[in-house]
């Protein structure tokens, strides 16, 4: 299997884009599948007027990035072909999104739900979360999603897997109180990897209080194209949620 950040769609790194970034790297290839020419043309002229720019100054709060008001923003570090952070969106017209792919193809499809569906309160980065978790403000994030990332199996790989000590204290400065970190994988060994870690976060907690809490999507969960192969597959997610304290 191959998702990188998120439910993404690349590979292992390799030639075509992949390497070191000022900010640490936790994908690889940013191109897969040739864009047809509408594809193309939204990454050229849509993607700038939806792009954030993490090189001017940090704003005083994320919903200013948005042209109508929203009441909170969250992020969905990799979303893959889009299909959760689509549906969020769509649900939560109120609310912000941020989108953060370093996947061209990913980026690609998203701008064509989210010029179908008129889609206004989408913003994306097409770059490493770490450097957008970097740059945005203290206590701005309402909810951090990250879902089905690449699990990186081999051990020698373990140091590219997202859920790092630092990326988890970066998260947990951005989020605001009582706000939540949501982790879904069908990947056991990532799973304990990514309680071990967040153990260690003094500000965050798992809510689980039952074994269904983990076992079982939260309510009005959006199933991405991944989850439902790793379920035809016969592999079982956990649905993990962490929520800040104070």
């Amino acid at each position: 299997m191959s998702r990188a950040t998120g439910d993404s769609e690349g590979g292992e790194a390799s030639s075509q884009g992949a390497g070191a970034h000022p900010h640490g790297a936790f994908f690889g290839r940013r191109k897969g599948h040739k864009l047809r020419a509408h594809q193309a043309d939204l990454i050229e002229h849509l993607l700038p007027r939806l792009a954030l720019d993490i090189e001017s100054p940090r704003p005083p709060d994320l919903t200013g990035l948005f042209d109508s008001p929203v009441d909170d923003v969250r992020l969905e570090i990799g979303f893959g072909g889009g299909e959760h952070l689509i549906a969020e969106a769509r649900a939560f017209p109120g609310l912000g999104f941020i989108g953060c792919e370093p996947y061209v193809n990913g980026m690609a499809k998203i701008l064509t739900q989210i010029e179908a569906h008129g889609i206004g309160n989408i913003r994306l980065f097409a770059g490493d979360a770490a450097a957008l978790l970097a740059w945005a403000p203290p206590h701005s994030l309402a909810r951090v999603d990250l879902i089905h990332p690449d699990p990186w199996p081999k051990r020698r790989h373990w140091k590219r897997r997202f859920v790092q000590d630092a990326t988890v204290a970066a998260i947990a400065r951005v989020l605001r109180p009582h706000g939540e970190f949501r982790f879904v994988s069908d990947i056991a060994d990532y799973c304990a990897w990514t309680l071990a870690h967040l153990s260690h976060a003094p500000d965050l907690a798992w809510t689980a209080e039952r074994a269904s809490d983990w076992r079982l999507p939260w309510p009005d969960y959006t199933m991405t194209r991944y989850g439902r192969k790793a379920e035809r597959e016969g592999r079982h997610a956990a649905y993990l949620r962490f929520r800040k304290i104070g």
